[in-house]
């Protein structure tokens, strides 16, 4: 028989389980949320919700932030997110068939957050054109910001301008990586460098968040911005 790790086990039912999934599927967005933000989210009541919010804590899934008299619970890491993300991955393995003519799941596909960045149409395009320009370079298991690549990206303006201007003392993987785009099956920008980009899109209003989902709004603004920097057709 073959020996089977106790952690993979242990991991699967953590995730497994149909009312921590909607919960984690929630804080895939990258916001933290309460517990009885998401109790709602999974269709429990809040002392079932704690229950299983303990379990994905001591599980190092989640981990919790304090303020005030408040409780957030958020993605435990980068690692966490990925693992998730690979799951929905394996769990679809057939191009998506979803209608575009339906405007939720179009929006879905074109921009949504992928934990702390960017994914969709959008994202695997502005990856594509970064790769295609020489503004990174993609490596085995990560990215590097070419020196061109640093000046056009500091551009963009906060807080990417800072994370380009002082890297971050992480690992190369952890600073700029290519991420497997779960519908477009081709990588997007992640790591900092992602994260960071993501938020001057929002901080610019080319992007906008929608209230309890991963799906963003592109502005018209932002519609002429990704054109003129990115080279983007919708």
């Amino acid at each position: 028989m073959v020996q089977t790790s106790r952690t993979l086990i242990h991991v699967g039912s953590l995730v497994g389980d149909q009312a921590r999934a909607a919960m984690l599927m929630r804080l895939m967005d990258g916001r933290a949320q309460t517990a009885s933000e998401l109790a709602a989210v999974a269709g429990v009541s809040p002392q079932t919700a704690s229950t299983h919010l303990r379990r994905l804590i001591d599980g190092g899934i989640l981990s919790v932030v304090a303020q005030g008299r408040h409780r957030y619970h958020q993605l435990a890491s980068s690692d966490v997110a990925a693992m998730l993300e690979g799951i929905l991955r394996f769990s679809d393995p057939a191009p998506p068939s979803w209608p575009r003519t339906v405007a939720v799941d179009a929006g879905f596909l074109r921009a949504r957050t992928c934990y702390r960045h960017l994914a969709g149409r959008y994202a695997v395009a502005i990856a594509d054109h970064l790769l295609a320009s020489g503004a990174i370079d993609a490596g085995d298991g990560s990215w590097q910001v070419t020196a061109a690549g640093a000046e056009r990206l500091r551009m963009l303006g906060p807080p990417l301008a800072e994370v380009i201007e002082r890297p971050a003392r992480a690992r190369p993987e952890r600073y700029c990586r290519g991420c497997l785009d779960c519908t477009e099956r081709r990588p997007h920008l992640a790591g900092l460098v992602g994260e960071a980009m993501l938020q001057s899109f929002l901080q610019q209003d080319w992007l906008r968040r929608i209230e309890g989902r991963r799906e963003l709004r592109v502005t018209p603004a932002g519609q002429q911005a990704f054109r003129r920097v990115f080279g983007l057709r919708d």
